[in-house]
């Protein structure tokens, strides 16, 4: 995989994790409190600046209250 093509995964996934979030009306503290992560790390997903873990993924699908596949669609 390209690197440009690793940046893109981590652009779509960010944005629809601040999607999903600003939806449910969580700050980005808020999310991070519910899913047990530094709020600073939230907003490193969602700007694509960390590749973030499966286990990672699904605390923050689990504090949106979402099956985690609604991350990726």
């Amino acid at each position: 995989m390209k690197s440009k093509e690793k940046k893109d995964i981590l652009i779509i996934f960010g944005k629809k994790v601040c999607e999903l979030r600003k939806s449910k009306g969580y700050s980005q503290e808020q999310l991070a409190f519910k899913a047990g992560l530094h709020r600073t790390y939230i907003g490193m997903i969602e700007r694509a600046e960390k590749n973030i873990t499966l286990i990672n993924i699904q605390k923050i699908a689990k504090a949106l209250d979402i099956p985690i596949k609604n991350l990726f669609i």
